[in-house]
């Protein structure tokens, strides 16, 4: 059953812009969106920034934070009282619902791992990042971009199911089409975990899956879900949002240019901005760790206010949709055909 008013833990000390736009995004949050904030960190610096701010968020004490390039594994044995430590164990504890984290995404995977766990039939989770299309108010949901650098044939089988299952409960579509990223069309195509890869998924019931994805096809709006390892999904999510960055900068230098540009620019001020929230990443917020038994969302870590915000919407959609429950009710009817 859905949670009416879903409770989100968010790590307040986590990213290259933590506290301050953290916080910033989380008192938006709380105004706009029906959710319960647990705000996690220093309480002096919290209570220092929220100041005047009337808010009914909860304050919960972390009195240690982990950087960005500390070595994940070791930093969590160090510091048991980081923030996103104490984020995951509300969740796991049952005192929040969902967990959201700008930080590093290593020990957000590993907090998750430790606290959390997997889901049963599950042997890797994933990081699923939604990405825009060439058809408009449509995406596709790209996984894994980063949690796992090498990947066996049954992994990206996984992969496939959870992305199916996450867009059929939140952003409703029927029955996902589901490609795998690969190098061309044919079915003998690809490095042998494509190739092997390939058959599973066209051998898997519980997934509508339409054959490989050339690159030039991730986002040409045929797909629904795409899977894919980690190493090569992470270069290609960050090379999707330079380009769109690319995108909106050639369109402010190029289309003011001559009395035309001059003219014209006023007019179109209303599809430009369009055009850029189609592009920005911020718009999505952050990625979903699907395969572990509770929401966990995972930001950029450059991000600012409005990326947490709709990191937050994000999780708190995911909370309501049921995501965690339909995945385990799915998965554990995975069969054995893989390989495992």
């Amino acid at each position: 059953m859905a949670v009416k008013r879903p409770r989100i833990a968010v790590d307040a000390m986590g990213g290259d812009h933590a506290p301050e736009e953290i916080v910033t995004g989380a008192l938006r949050a709380q105004a706009e969106l029906t959710a319960d904030i647990l705000l996690v960190g220093d309480p002096e610096r919290l209570h220092s920034l929220l100041g005047a701010h009337q808010h009914r968020m909860t304050l919960v004490p972390a009195q240690e934070a982990i950087g960005m390039s500390e070595e994940p594994l070791t930093a969590l044995r160090q510091k048991p009282d980081a923030s996103i430590t104490v984020a995951m164990n509300l969740v796991r504890d049952g005192q929040a619902d969902a967990v959201y984290s700008a930080g590093h995404t290593g020990a957000v995977m590993a907090a998750a791992l430790l606290q959390l766990g997997r889901l049963p039939g599950i042997d890797r989770p994933a990081i699923g990042v939604s990405l825009p299309t060439l058809l408009p108010d449509k995406s596709v949901l790209l996984l894994d971009v980063g949690a796992n650098v090498d990947c066996r044939p049954k992994f990206l089988n996984q992969f496939a199911l959870m992305g199916s299952i996450y867009s059929q409960c939140v952003l409703g579509i029927p029955s996902p089409k589901v490609g795998l990223l690969n190098i061309g069309e044919e079915a003998c195509k690809g490095n042998d975990v494509s190739v092997r890869a390939y058959q599973l998924l066209a051998q898997n019931p519980q997934i509508e899956f339409v054959g490989n994805a050339e690159g030039r096809d991730v986002i040409s709006g045929a797909y629904d879900v795409v899977v894919c390892d980690g190493f090569v999904g992470n270069i290609l999510l960050k090379f999707a949002e330079g380009f769109g960055r690319v995108i909106v900068q050639l369109l402010r230098d190029e289309l003011p240019r001559g009395w035309q540009g001059q003219l014209g620019v006023p007019l179109l001020r209303g599809n430009l901005r369009r055009v850029k929230q189609r592009l920005d990443d911020a718009e999505h917020g952050g990625a979903l760790l699907l395969g572990v038994p509770g929401v966990c969302v995972i930001g950029h870590g450059s991000s600012h206010a409005p990326s947490v915000f709709n990191a937050i919407r994000l999780a708190a959609e995911a909370v309501e949709q049921g995501v965690v429950q339909r995945l385990q009710e799915q998965v554990g009817a995975l069969t054995r055909r893989d390989g495992r």
